[in-house]
């Protein structure tokens, strides 16, 4: 099933079971898509890669904020923030540990023949669409610095 219809199933769902902090998040993602559709053209239709870079836009966002308000003594809106990217970050695939993220950027590096951090660009481009929703970008950035330094 693709994304954009099992969020408005899930969306369904959570109107009928009146989960407030569920629906908020699922009208967050559905209002994304629908930004995103409409930015391509009227009657376009996602690819899965571009669903799964909105999906982790949203959660970095809700972090962001999170951390903010908890940089400003605001608990509660902090607790609200992650809730929602818990709710968000469920429909990203399964995320990759360190050590596979370490393995498949190794196989990038050998592959792409980066040498050096001149070479950062290269890797970073590879990985970047080799593991889009397996992986946070600012994870592979760490790892490729860590592997080219």
């Amino acid at each position: 099933m693709k994304l954009t219809k099992q969020i408005a199933t899930d969306l369904m769902a959570a109107m009928k079971q009146q989960e407030k902090e569920k629906l908020e998040a699922l009208r967050a993602i559905k209002t994304a898509f629908i930004i995103a559709k409409s930015n391509i053209g009227a009657d376009a239709e996602l690819s899965d890669d571009e669903e799964l870079k909105i999906i982790q836009k949203l959660v970095k966002q809700r972090k962001d904020s999170a951390a903010e308000y908890t940089a400003q003594n605001r608990t509660d809106l902090a607790q609200k923030e992650l809730a929602e990217a818990e709710v968000i970050s469920a429909y990203l695939p399964q995320q990759m540990s360190e050590d596979e993220l370490r393995q498949e950027i190794a196989a990038i590096i050998k592959e792409t023949g980066a040498v050096g951090m001149k070479d950062m660009g290269k890797v970073m481009g590879v990985a970047n669409k080799k593991l889009a929703g397996k992986a946070d970008g600012k994870a592979i950035s760490e790892v490729v610095k860590a592997l080219l330094g």
